[in-house]
């Protein structure tokens, strides 16, 4: 297994995008090249997580943020695994090498949002010890 920090022009994108988009299926190449682009000087970074049969299996959006609540954190945009990896430790293990990135970094703690329908990714979260500490409002604008 391998972990890839991917850059906005990595040709590896052709492999992680199709597993982004199962978290997102809304997003294009154009769409996600907008944000690379916009997003990189914000600090967001992606990691990919790569089988022993160099498959991508798993892929994280994440960013280390400053803020009145926690001073420092890891905040992870997007945590996708593929479907047929699924259940397999990737998710765990991708988690697992961000929380080490944030403690390596100063955070003082690591924070995801998901979508309330995700069931199945609840029970993961709850499983690697994650705890639910707010909800999350949305206005569209």
């Amino acid at each position: 297994m391998e972990f890839v920090d991917l850059t906005p022009d990595d040709p590896r994108w052709s492999e992680a995008l199709p597993v982004l988009q199962e978290l997102r299926p809304h997003l294009t190449t154009a769409s996600l090249q907008q944000v690379l682009h916009e997003g990189e000087p914000q600090g967001l970074s992606f990691t990919a997580l790569y089988d022993d049969d160099d498959r991508c299996c798993a892929v994280a959006g994440w960013r280390v943020v400053a803020n009145t609540s926690a001073i420092r954190k890891l905040y992870v945009d997007d945590l996708s695994t593929t479907a047929g990896a699924r259940s397999q430790g990737f998710g765990a293990r991708l988690l697992t090498e961000l929380a080490r990135r944030g403690s390596e970094a100063g955070c003082r703690s690591m924070d995801l949002d998901s979508g309330v329908q995700r069931y199945a990714a609840h029970r993961f979260y709850l499983r690697e010890r994650m705890n639910i500490t707010a909800h999350h409002f949305t206005r569209q604008l």
